[in-house]
């Protein structure tokens, strides 16, 4: 039973994070075209694959906690607040050429805005990411002890 359960939760938290490099590539191709998709993952792979890494890294957590407490919880919330916030770190090291595709002045003082602090959203991604692997594992730490001792009343 408990191996199910880890291996569950690794491969949902594989996914999650294969998902989201998934998701980095389809809507920088979009915006901007395959070539330049796979320029911005050569400069920046290190953000991108610690920012995947870490969504993974979380969704496992969770789906590892809500396995073992056969409940759900409220760091699911924290789940999709890290994996949108990583996100939009991602594709904002690209966010800079909407103003090809979306020529509005105001749109385009946004994407000049976030292209200009694009490092510091990449740092932001990742303190999320690591703010939400602590909660969730302390919490999956804790239902884990908690649901050990109840077995072990039995």
């Amino acid at each position: 039973m408990q191996s199910q359960i880890w291996i569950k939760s690794v491969r949902a938290g594989v996914g999650g994070g294969l998902a989201l490099l998934v998701a980095y590539f389809v809507i920088l191709t979009l915006v901007s075209g395959w070539d330049f998709a796979r320029e911005q993952f050569s400069t920046f792979w290190y953000f991108v694959v610690a920012l995947a890494a870490g969504f993974g890294v979380q969704l496992g957590l969770f789906i590892y906690l809500r396995q073992i407490t056969r409940h759900s919880d409220a760091s699911g919330k924290v789940v999709a607040v890290s994996g949108a916030t990583s996100t939009g770190a991602m594709i904002a090291c690209c966010a800079h050429y909407l103003a090809n595709v979306l020529p509005i002045l105001a749109t385009t003082g946004i994407v000049a805005l976030v292209a200009q602090y694009q490092i510091s959203l990449f740092w932001v991604g990742l303190a999320f990411n690591t703010a939400g692997i602590v909660y969730v594992g302390r919490k999956a730490v804790q239902a884990s002890r908690h649901m050990t001792l109840m077995e072990a009343r039995r």
